[in-house]
């Protein structure tokens, strides 16, 4: 079930930035034992591929806090940030130990969709909170939540590795202010619409 937990927190933290858990995951099997990466993922511990995902989070680090530019970005990393989820949560050999199951070992792929479908979720709630965050704060508000996001991918990525059984507090952590951000996205959509259908209604 720790196993479970590790793949899942990975994969959270990758829907908020793809490339912190592929670095902690990364660093973590090279210089520590903390991390044993399967052989078929043994390429993620290379110096190499290693820098490589470093420049690519300096650059995100740097886009994601550009209003405008910041929600190109999330149309970009729609992709890239669920692949990364599948990346982490199969690395971390979470799905083959999930519960012992002899049948999630003999289907490694189904590793991949369980990553991939949590990184997405992930993605799309921070995708569809950040414009709210944007238009309320005139973008001011978009490089403090960036930080913030960037922040919480670490935590979460080194409490999915060091302490588990914590994910389960920490995603109801990320979960109440994303739900806030939806919720007020919402009826702020609705109030335009009823805007919208007001003036049209109203003779010319």
């Amino acid at each position: 079930m720790l196993a479970a937990l590790t793949g899942l927190g990975l994969s959270t933290a990758a829907g908020l930035n793809a490339y912190i858990p592929l670095l902690v995951v990364g660093l973590l099997a090279n210089f520590t034992d903390a991390v044993r990466l399967p052989h078929d993922y043994a390429w993620l511990s290379n110096g190499w591929v290693l820098a490589i995902i470093g420049v690519l989070l300096a650059a995100e680090m740097v886009l994601d806090k550009v209003p405008v530019v910041d929600h190109v970005n999330d149309m970009i990393q729609t992709a890239v940030r669920p692949a990364a989820g599948g990346v982490v949560f199969s690395a971390t050999q979470a799905a083959s130990q999930l519960d012992h199951s002899t049948w999630m070992t003999q289907n490694p792929w189904v590793s991949w969709v369980l990553g991939v479908g949590v990184a997405l979720a992930v993605h799309v709630m921070k995708a569809t909170a950040r414009p709210v965050v944007n238009v309320s704060t005139a973008g001011v508000g978009a490089p403090v939540v960036s930080t913030v996001e960037d922040a919480g991918s670490l935590g979460m990525s080194l409490v999915a590795v060091f302490f588990p059984v914590l994910v389960v507090v920490a995603l109801v952590v990320f979960a109440v202010p994303s739900w806030w951000a939806y919720r007020r996205l919402r009826r702020r959509r609705a109030r335009r619409a009823a805007s919208r259908l007001q003036q049209a209604s109203q003779p010319s």
